[in-house]
């Protein structure tokens, strides 16, 4: 671990730029913007390349009735923009604009942001968006997720196990070798089923439709998760005969070369749909990932082999010291795979307090530092057992003299104690246990969006853009029959200088409703100006002033008068964040 937090150290000091999981980058027209005429095409561009799905774009008019739209497409020669056609004639006030698409690593994500033609209006209260994700679609998705890594690791594992450390009896980890093998292929199917759904973000009964199910098979997670299948079967046909088969010498040097390249390939089907296929340095990132995912069944696998022979009394000094080895180096490869996604998730070090990625991937160090914790027991126990085996062997060579008399045995009080089996069956089922929970963490962490992803997504609007306008809704309520209401005020560009102030009166029925007076002011009690009047006017339905100055950034207190008659009116006020 010390190793691990010098290299996080240096890496992450010098870390660039780059994003894996798609996040939206910029919009046009842009969120909260104000526009004197319809535009005639909506344009959205993600942070890296994305794919579309049905509905991929949906906008809502103000009265939140949908919009018939262009089919929505990918700007031609860049994978990370997507466009849609407009409608030619569009009503004046605030439109919703609902997105969702699928990022390169696999992951579906979505969002939503308002633009204005003319001038703000209310929306609908209860403005369909579209579908976000399924709580029981996204539920199942996980619970696959992580049953696949855990039979993956478990199936890699025991045969690695058999193959390098040849236990004295390999049959007895038949059983969990083939239910690690069905239980693979059994979630791999579940994923290729859920897809769809979990893509659009629908229920699971979508999932058998026949056009969604075409359209995964042909897309590259589906066509990953058809590869795995057909790389199953051919560990089936390698495990016909089961373990005692394959660990029997010739045919064990034989399996070697094909149970490796099986092993990769099925790294690589994971390696390839996720945070590693998107970003900086694609390549090296799925060859990291797919070392780290081997690393892991061989470690964590191949300890569940191991306990299950430690309880059955069938392993030997030799077969756990064999072990010993190729654990440590599977953690040496975490280690170094482990740094470089680290650096290539995250890219700073504030990420990892500031982001959930960064808080996901601190859990994990703190999981696998109790893991080494463990694993470092075991290796004791392991080179005390080596070491009695050793002495024994050699007083087992000793000729006994000859002709002289026989006595009886005697205790060898300088022979060193036998070290308890026990103490190492508790040691590595503390290994599993906190391996899993390993897995579970590192399954949240390849569904989280990345800190560098996010940082970069929070940090790319363009320079010299204006920020959205700023929009604060006041209740009011005079205390008389009718009298209760809203009024919705909108600042843009809701920062220092000249701003436009526009106001909507609503009644109780929630429509636009007609008062004889509307005062707004502004004051900046911790500089002590104001009280600033926004000399509204009545412009017919709405009360406006074109043309307002606010002068100092800061927190500014915005005071709101409605009189609804000649003798009822209520003031009311709310803080509002001005900007430099």
């Amino acid at each position: 671990m010390l190793l691990c937090a010098v290299l996080v150290l240096l890496v992450l000091g010098g870390a660039g730029t780059a994003s894996a999981h798609a996040a939206l980058r910029s919009t046009d027209p842009s969120d909260g913007s104000v526009l004197k005429s319809a535009p005639g095409e909506l344009t959205l561009t993600f942070t890296e390349s994305v794919g579309l799905i049905d509905d991929s774009v949906r906008i809502l008019s103000p009265s939140g009735h949908r919009l018939r739209l262009g089919e929505a497409e990918q700007v031609p020669g860049r994978s990370d923009a997507v466009r849609v056609s407009l409608p030619a004639k569009a009503a004046t006030g605030t439109f919703t604009v609902a997105w969702r698409v699928v990022s390169a690593d696999s992951h579906p994500v979505s969002g939503a942001f308002t633009y204005s033609v003319g001038k703000p209006s209310a929306t609908a209260a209860t403005v369909d968006t579209g579908p976000v994700e399924d709580p029981v679609t996204g539920g199942l998705w996980d619970v696959a997720r992580y049953l696949a890594y855990l039979a993956g690791a478990l199936l890699i594992g025991v045969a690695a196990f058999v193959l390098v450390c040849r236990p004295p009896d390999p049959g007895r980890l038949n059983k969990p070798v083939w239910a690690a093998w069905w239980t693979l292929f059994g979630t791999t199917l579940a994923l290729l089923v859920l897809r769809a759904p979990y893509e659009a973000g629908t229920g699971p009964a979508t999932a058998f439709d026949a056009s969604a199910l075409s359209g995964t098979m042909t897309d590259r997670p589906g066509a990953l998760l058809l590869a795995r299948l057909g790389l199953l079967a051919v560990v089936a046909f390698m495990l016909r005969k089961g373990l005692t088969g394959l660990a029997a010498l010739p045919q064990r040097r034989l399996s070697l070369v094909p149970g490796a390249a099986l092993a990769v390939g099925l790294a690589v089907t994971w390696a390839a749909a996720d945070h590693a296929s998107a970003g900086i340095q694609v390549p090296v990132a799925i060859t990291s990932s797919a070392l780290h995912l081997l690393a892991t069944g061989v470690w964590l696998g191949g300890l569940v082999a191991l306990l299950i022979t430690l309880r059955r009394g069938s392993s030997s000094a030799a077969t756990v010291a064999r072990f010993s080895g190729i654990a440590f180096a599977s953690v040496i490869v975490l280690v170094v795979t482990g740094v470089y996604q680290s650096w290539r998730g995250l890219g700073s070090f504030s990420a990892l307090t500031d982001t959930s990625y960064g808080r996901t991937l601190v859990l994990k160090l703190v999981a696998v530092a109790l893991l080494l914790a463990a694993a470092q027991y075991s290796r004791r126990w392991t080179a005390q057992a080596i070491t009695l085996e050793a002495e024994t062997a050699v007083r087992d060579r000793v000729p006994e003299p000859v002709g002289g008399p026989s006595l009886p045995d005697a205790p060898d009080s300088d022979a060193p104690a036998a070290p308890d089996h026990r103490l190492l069956r508790r040691s590595v089922l503390a290994e599993v246990g906190v391996a899993a929970v390993v897995l579970l963490i590192t399954t949240v962490l390849t569904g989280t969006l990345p800190g560098r992803a996010e940082a970069e997504a929070a940090q790319a609007a363009p320079a010299g853009v204006l920020p959205g306008a700023s929009v604060t809704t006041v209740p009011f309520d005079v205390g008389t029959p009718g009298g209760r209401g809203k009024v919705q005020i909108t600042l843009d560009p809701g920062r220092t200088g000249d701003n436009s102030v526009e106001a909507l009166v609503y009644g109780p029925d929630g429509g636009i409703a007609s008062v004889p007076e509307l005062r707004v002011s502004f004051t900046l009690p911790a500089r002590d100006i104001g009280p600033l009047d926004a000399e509204l006017t009545d412009r017919g339905g709405y009360w406006g002033n074109g043309s307002f100055t606010l002068p100092v950034a800061g927190e500014w207190e915005m005071k709101v008068t409605v009189r609804v008659s000649e003798i009822d009116q209520v003031s009311e006020s709310r803080p509002v964040r001005i900007d430099s």
